[in-house]
């Protein structure tokens, strides 16, 4: 687990940290007290998992199509 802050995390980097942290957690070869503090850190990086891919999806969302369905450029997204 890392000490770098949640919100700094890319969504792959969350991703992988989380994937070590439910590994930890399955394995159940951690203390109490640490098992408790990966399940914290756990539900944070999901969280930030789900914005990225909330952001993404926004993003591809707002792509507009011609006439033809071919990409012709972006629409405005509220709150990006």
């Amino acid at each position: 687990m890392s000490d770098r802050p949640v919100s700094e995390m890319s969504f792959e980097e969350a991703m992988a940290e989380l994937e070590q942290v439910v590994g930890q957690l399955e394995r159940g070869d951690v203390a109490l007290d640490e098992s408790i503090k990966l399940y914290e850190r756990g539900a944070e990086l999901k969280k930030r998992c789900e914005a990225k891919l909330k952001e993404a999806e926004e993003k591809v969302a707002a792509i507009t199509l011609d006439g033809e369905g071919n990409p012709a450029g972006l629409k405005p997204v509220e709150g990006l």
